[in-house]
């Protein structure tokens, strides 16, 4: 029976051997969070008042902007959030495609096309940083790439790692912590996603500050796409 059974392991121990190589998603999505937090400061600081990965904080935003809040805008929030839900109709396309495979595979897929999608965005502020036509683009394509990113990890279903929004993360931390009456294991996780955002965030304000749009996205793009290429499909 064992000489029997020796040929059919083979395969799914070479398929276990390759999902092993590379990066641990859970290392990946950290780094992913910390792209989150460069791109929302891009969009909030540099193209007016709006968020292309924290939707939470978009649909606020859409709010103030409806109201005639001074410095928000409805078109650019709007445009956010449709090319956003764009975006997680085809990262539930690509999960339902790919979803039963090799989870390396179908990750690699999706970052590559981040990668891709922030890299052009990138190019476009090079090429024209000033124009009414960049602060669409740049929306429009940096919200589709976190909208299929954000499709993606929420199929993954790794715990306290969405990579773009950090409430329920903070209520965990808090409430799970030993002063809440929890046993803190998934604290060390959670504060290293909130670290992870804040870093973001703190690198991409100071890039648009002093750099503009393209720099702090050319660094978004290249950071996705080498997160692509070292990502392996166990957490």
């Amino acid at each position: 029976m064992s000489e029997q059974s020796e040929p059919s392991t083979q395969p799914q121990k070479r398929t276990d051997e390759r999902e092993a190589r590379g990066l641990r998603l859970v290392v990946v999505l950290l780094g992913l969070t910390v792209v989150s937090g460069l791109i929302d400061a891009v969009s909030y600081l540099g193209l007016g008042h709006v968020f292309t990965a924290n939707m939470t904080g978009n649909v606020v935003v859409l709010g103030f902007a409806a109201a005639g809040a001074p410095g928000f805008s409805v078109p650019h929030t709007a445009t956010s959030l449709v090319f956003f839900l764009l975006g997680a109709v085809a990262g539930g396309r690509v999960a339902r495609w790919r979803g039963e495979g090799s989870r390396r595979a179908w990750a690699r897929l999706t970052l590559a096309a981040e990668a891709v999608l922030v890299g052009a965005s990138a190019v476009v502020a090079f090429a024209a940083p000033h124009a009414t036509a960049t602060v669409y683009a740049v929306i429009a394509l940096t919200a589709f790439a976190m909208g299929l990113r954000n499709a993606t990890v929420r199929k993954l279903g790794i715990p306290d790692l969405t990579t773009t929004v950090l409430t329920m993360t903070l209520t965990g931390l808090a409430s799970d912590s030993r002063a809440g009456g929890g046993s803190g294991l998934r604290s060390p996780r959670r504060s290293a996603s909130v670290v992870a955002m804040a870093a973001g965030a703190c690198l991409g304000a100071w890039l648009v500050l002093h750099h503009g749009l393209g720099i702090p996205l050319l660094v978004a793009a290249l950071t996705a796409g080498v997160l692509a290429a070292v990502a392996s499909g166990r957490e």
